[in-house]
């Protein structure tokens, strides 16, 4: 089959890096059936939107994604497969111009893309497996080799579900129980983005601390892939009773393993924590923050937080800022609570167990945080000013008033800028680590620096 007569795919992702590891999946078995990858802009046989559902402002986004693309790729077919597809089909299937909705699990058989194509399915074709019934998981790395000529960071997946059964989270009902990929599958894939040039992987998951197969647990993974010729490994979102003295240990000593974590808190109130029904309280995840950036140089600690969780009293939210601002935080990603369908939570507002916080508070909590986020955020990347990093250049690069950028970011993930007059600059440093010394902190919070020879 030449260029002319293969079949193009498009794809966009919204949501966690779970989603996008499972995009570059389903693309790389598109190709190996015979499938070209393409670009929205260029034109597309099928254009694959994969959705997230964490909060009613997520699905917001995606329909409005989806409304764009349709409007604007008439001739294209589209798939919207994911977590919205699987929370709400019904939904999805009421906006004209979807021709397949694919659920969590469904989206991974690629004979459904072929038949939409072929037209043996009539469109909106709908098929859904009932989270509860999901067995397997499927194996992620990156994108295909012709996708992305930029290789420099690669999410792989290890892990998918959630059984802790927070209040609040529809996880459990669009991802199912947790269940992990086999050790030696995920050690093969990263040598496998290693050998191609990938210099970072990124272990993703629904809850990635929760890693358990044939006897071994994140720990002993970790240790695995320290055998791997990659520069970096970096862990993404991670709950905090995993995060133990053993884990601590063992990224303070690796030379591998880079000194960064996210680690939800979503509330700094032990009242609201219980209610949430998380797995810790404020005086556990204090210690545990303090022995990370006590025990690994540079350590660098995000975390998630929620406002105006139903019932959340006045006196919750003081104490959640004022505990938020003794944390030794690098920054904040901040939510509104979205009350989510077939959750807990959705059950006791129904029963009127919790009442919602007004919408005006919720919002004036969120911008105080917010606010907080920003002074944690400059203060923490302040302490950089005039030191010299190691930065993973990434990216294609940009123009900015005639003047080359390049970016990219260090172990503790500061993203840094180097600017130059020089047009072959993004060619010179994409996929290269360099030393960078840190020059100045603009108003947007965006290191600047320049690359030290």
């Amino acid at each position: 089959m030449n260029d002319h007569t293969k079949k193009r795919v498009a794809a966009v992702t919204l949501g966690c890096k779970l989603n996008y590891d499972e995009t570059s999946t389903i693309l790389d078995d598109l190709c190996k059936q015979g499938w070209q990858l393409s670009t929205i802009d260029a034109g597309a046989d099928l254009i694959i939107i994969h959705t997230c559902a964490v909060t009613k402002q997520a699905e917001q986004k995606c329909r409005q994604k989806i409304r764009s693309i349709i409007r604007k790729n008439p001739a294209s077919r589209i798939a919207v497969i994911g977590c919205y597809s699987q929370l709400n089909p019904q939904i999805l299937s009421e906006i004209n111009g979807i021709d397949i909705i694919l659920g969590s699990n469904d989206k991974f058989d690629i004979n459904w893309y072929n038949n939409i194509i072929a037209g043996t399915i009539p469109p909106p074709f709908v098929k859904v497996t009932p989270s509860c019934t999901f067995k397997a998981t499927y194996p992620g790395y990156s994108l295909p080799a012709d996708f992305c000529a930029d290789r420099t960071r690669a999410f792989l997946k290890i892990q998918d579900g959630c059984d802790y059964g927070c209040s609040y989270c529809v996880i459990p009902e669009v991802r199912g129980k947790s269940r992990s990929l086999p050790a030696e599958q995920i050690v093969e894939r990263a040598r496998l983005l290693a050998s191609s040039g990938y210099r970072e992987i990124v272990l993703t998951g629904v809850n990635i601390g929760d890693y358990r197969f044939a006897g071994l647990e994140l720990c002993d993974l970790l240790r695995l892939l320290e055998e791997v010729d990659v520069s970096r490994i970096r862990i993404s979102s991670i709950e905090l009773d995993v995060v133990d003295s053993e884990l601590i240990s063992l990224v303070a000593e690796s030379k591998i393993i880079v000194p960064h974590f996210h680690i939800p808190l979503q509330s700094g109130s032990d009242t609201i924590l219980r209610a949430m029904r998380r797995r810790y309280d404020t005086s556990l995840y204090r210690d545990r923050v303090q022995q990370l950036v006590e025990c690994i140089a540079e350590c660098a600690i995000g975390t998630d937080v929620m406002v105006g969780y139903p019932g959340e009293t006045e006196d919750d939210f003081r104490q959640m800022y004022r505990f938020i601002k003794e944390l030794p935080l690098a920054y904040l990603h901040v939510f509104s609570c979205s009350v989510r369908p077939g959750t807990t939570l959705a059950g006791q507002i129904d029963n009127r167990e919790r009442v919602p916080v007004a919408p005006q508070e919720v919002a004036r909590r969120y911008s105080e945080l917010v606010e907080l986020g920003r002074k944690k955020e400059a203060d923490f990347k302040s302490r950089y000013m005039g030191k010299e990093c190691i930065v993973l250049f990434e990216g294609s690069g940009s123009l900015r008033k005639g003047i080359q950028q390049c970016s990219g970011y260090t172990r503790n993930y500061l993203r840094v800028v180097v600017e130059r007059a020089d047009s072959e600059l993004k060619h010179t440093m994409t996929g290269n680590e360099l030393n960078v010394l840190i020059e100045s902190l603009d108003d947007d919070l965006n290191l600047k620096g320049r690359v030290l020879s």
